[in-house]
């Protein structure tokens, strides 16, 4: 897959601990600065853990659940296929092409392929399942004339996870020191030998060399050369790239978890030798790192301090006065990585999810460049269709949001962008204080409290101000990115004025209110107001009781930058407490009536398709509904609405399918509530709310085969949960969905997913607040 040489037209700086600093070239001894390319027509796809390759001039990535996106020019993706089902045209029928596999693995989805070139034309995917919960695994390899398929199976050739059997190498298998076959990459040596490096978790980052006739392994190697990881460190999709000019294998992987909160990160290591070993920025050989096994499972201490890490969580958030519009721009538990080269330039793909939108996740491009010391680095934003590096002196000088991807400790912490300042005199003032100085055309080298840190400068676009800006990239002396974006500078008063324009606050609110305290350039944001126990000066939002009248605050914000100061006011009405309990009880004993209420219909498998039946079978009490994962049920609309309301009902799945719905509410296609027995991410059952993105995990998830109460309230951005009677969930900031009484309802189905298949009994929803002794009394407790 890989090119075994990188075409890179710039010649690299020696690799040396002494840099020759090069002064400012004069402005007429370098080409002029072209004008601004056209802002780029982006449009996304999903694909996780995405695997590149190019064919005739078009960019494909493949990824798990066999999710296929392609692209002409890095920037516009379009979906080519998703899931692992009958209907993908990546298989006739993937269900059955690849059933050993998933049998094998006893699941029913796949693990992110890699997918390359044979040298006889035809393309070759090496494909994975895994249980998931354990490393069973299985990993195959399948061909096609086309690279989108259709995919004929050659066979298994790795298996893992067999629990007290002989493993591939004659050994019992062991998961601390034995793989996981997942993860597959594939590539070219400089003696023409092809390899594949795989791993995840377990016993780490394993390489086999491949024949390259076949594209099976050559014979006799077992699981191969371990190069990364063990003892279950989270360590896993693992990807090698060549570059000519530094004599370097460059290994990328992943660490921590792929969900929001499990904290992915990109780190890289090198080696002058394919199968290693590999060494970090500190001369560390990865094939020694590996969690502490003393410790508890998936131990990330370990681990933390070791590669150097490209990219994590991370935000150039969008303050009040800021250019453009948006909260900012950045990435959660970015990984998955596939590093490529197109006509000299280098490149990496990858998934990322976002802050604050919980699990929908993208595939994002970004430029990668080599440091003067013959490290990759990444752009701090994604890709947009130009590359540009010829500076001059004033494109550096001025005022930066800078993100520290350092400490490398492997959480759910956004490292947010803090404000630095490079002046016409060679200084660094702000977040981080030193000097700079520029090295030729395209590097600055900074000396930030003492540490040296040599960053790669480039233009690239900034989504959030629409426009295109100077960058800069590199690596501090602990193996840390650096990150600068360029930004606007203005006068205080300037300043002021534009938060004040910016600020803004809704007429009407039940819930409490994100009062900002920072704007643009350090502007500080002192907040008053007319009636403090109902609207806080932070923000709190009490609400009168009922009977009460509709309370009208006024608040007042007051910003200063230094000696400049602005005010600006908003009315804002807070309305009383409204209920009366009850709105609607469905028991399910024959019929679908409630006596509060309208009947609810059956639908098909999605809320507006036709067909479908709903049975009746015993339940908690009397009878239940049965969904037979084809059909749902269609509530009134406007079964309930405003900031308070409350849900209960007992659920026995068959099934525990990964989105599918129980208790559906939407405002829109876009505003929606959703009650999933097996959520995103940690797959825990949960209220999950989209797509302001928000995951009210209970912690676990429901069993199948058993009767479950499970019974949740939402209060004016609070919510708390319970299951069986116990407390499992309690936060705030959940999203205000059901804004008026033409809100959607269901049972079993939405728009998108699979539909419920199992019992559900005693749907109850009410308009008020429920209590610990509420519910206990609703789970018979």
């Amino acid at each position: 897959m890989m090119s075994p040489a990188s075409r890179r037209t710039r010649a690299l700086v020696a690799l040396a601990v002494g840099v020759a600093l090069v002064g400012a070239t004069p402005a007429d001894a370098r080409p002029p600065v072209p004008p601004q390319p056209p802002a780029p027509e982006v449009s996304d796809a999903t694909v996780h853990d995405p695997d590149h390759i190019a064919v005739d001039g078009v960019h494909y990535v493949f990824g798990s659940h066999l999710q296929v996106a392609r692209s002409d020019d890095l920037v516009a993706w379009e979906q080519v296929a998703a899931g692992v089902n009958a209907a993908n045209p990546i298989f006739e029928d993937v269900t059955e092409e690849l059933s050993e596999a998933l049998e094998w693995a006893e699941t029913d989805s796949l693990w992110a392929p890699d997918v390359t070139q044979l040298p006889d034309g035809r393309f070759a995917m090496y494909y994975n399942a895994c249980r998931g919960d354990s490393p069973r695994s299985a990993m195959g390899l399948a061909v096609a004339d086309d690279v989108t398929g259709p995919y004929e199976d050659q066979g298994i050739f790795l298996k893992s996870g067999m629990w007290d059997q002989e493993s591939e190498d004659g050994t019992v298998y062991d998961a601390r020191v034995h793989p996981n076959v997942v993860d597959p990459d594939v590539f070219t040596d400089t003696d023409g030998r092809w390899w594949m490096v795989y791993g995840s978790f377990s016993g780490g980052i394993f390489i086999l060399e491949l024949d390259p006739v076949t594209g099976f392994p050559l014979p006799d190697q077992g699981y191969g050369t371990h190069l990364w990881g063990g003892n279950h460190a989270r360590i896993e999709g693992p990807t090698v790239h060549y570059d000519a000019e530094t004599g370097f294998y460059y290994l990328f992987v992943t660490y921590g978890g792929l969900d929001a909160d499990g904290g992915y990160n990109v780190r890289v290591a090198r080696s002058t030798a394919p199968d290693g070993p590999y060494l970090d920025m500190a001369g560390r050989s990865m094939g020694e790192v590996a969690a502490d096994p003393s410790k508890p499972l998936f131990d990330d201490v370990s681990i933390a301090h070791t590669g150097v890490k490209l990219m994590g969580n991370h935000e150039f958030t969008r303050l009040p006065g800021d250019p453009g519009s948006g909260r900012g721009t950045g990435y959660v538990s970015p990984g998955g990585s596939s590093p490529f080269t197109v006509d000299g330039l280098d490149y990496l793909v990858f998934h990322t999810r976002f802050p604050g939108q919980g699990e929908i996740h993208q595939v994002r491009v970004h430029e990668m460049f080599l440091d003067a010391q013959g490290w990759p680095v990444l752009a701090p934003l994604r890709y947009g269709g130009d590359s540009y590096r010829t500076s001059k002196r004033h494109d550096a000088v001025g005022t930066w949001a800078v993100v520290d991807h350092a400490p490398k400790d492997i959480d759910i912490d956004v490292h947010a962008a803090q404000q630095v300042t490079l002046t016409q005199q060679g200084l660094v003032t702000g977040a981080w204080t030193g000097t700079w100085e520029r090295v030729g055309v395209d590097r600055i080298l900074l000396n930030l409290d003492g540490d040296p840190v040599t960053a790669e400068l480039s233009r690239q676009f900034d989504p959030g101000r629409a426009e295109w800006v100077w960058t800069f990239t590199g690596l501090q002396p602990d193996g840390a990115a650096l990150w600068g974006v360029r930004t606007e500078h203005v006068s205080a008063q300037e300043a002021v004025e534009r938060v004040a324009a910016d600020l803004s606050v809704p007429a009407t609110t039940a819930t409490d209110l994100d009062l900002p305290v920072l704007g643009t350039q350090g502007s500080v944001i002192a907040w008053t107001t007319s009636m403090p126990d109902v609207i806080s000066p932070d923000g709190e939002v009490n609400r009168p009781e009922q009977g009460e009248p509709d309370a009208v605050v006024t608040l007042s914000a007051t910003i200063a930058n230094g000696d400049a100061t602005a005010e600006v006011a908003f009315e804002v009405t807070v309305p009383a407490r409204a209920g009366t309990g009850l709105v609607a009880h469905y028991a399910f004993d024959g019929d679908l009536t409630s006596p509060q209420t309208a009947s609810g219909t059956v639908t098909g498998p999605l809320i507006d398709a036709p067909g479908g039946r709903i049975s009746y079978a015993e339940g908690v009490a009397g009878q239940a509904a049965v969904f037979d994962g084809a059909s749902g049920v269609r509530l009134p609309d406007g079964t309930v609405h405003g900031p308070t309301w409350s849900v209960s009902l007992w659920l026995n799945p068959s099934a525990a399918t990964q989105h599918t719905t129980t208790f559906f509410a939407a405002q829109s296609a876009t505003s929606w509530v959703s009650l999933v027995p097996r959520g995103p991410g940690s797959m825990d059952s949960m209220v999950w709310s989209g797509t302001q993105w928000y995951d009210a995990s209970f912690g676990r998830q429901i069993p199948t085969g058993e009767w479950t109460h499970v019974a949740f309230t939402v209060d004016a951005g609070d919510i708390v949960a319970w299951i069986d009677g116990e407390r499992v969930h309690e936060s705030s900031g959940f999203p205000d969905v059901l804004k008026d009484p033409s809100a959607v309802f269901a049972l079993g189905v939405n728009w998108w997913d699979v539909p419920y298949q199992g019992l559900l009994d005693d749907l109850r929803v009410f308009d008020v607040v429920l209590t610990d002794a509420d519910v206990a009394g609703l789970a018979g407790r």
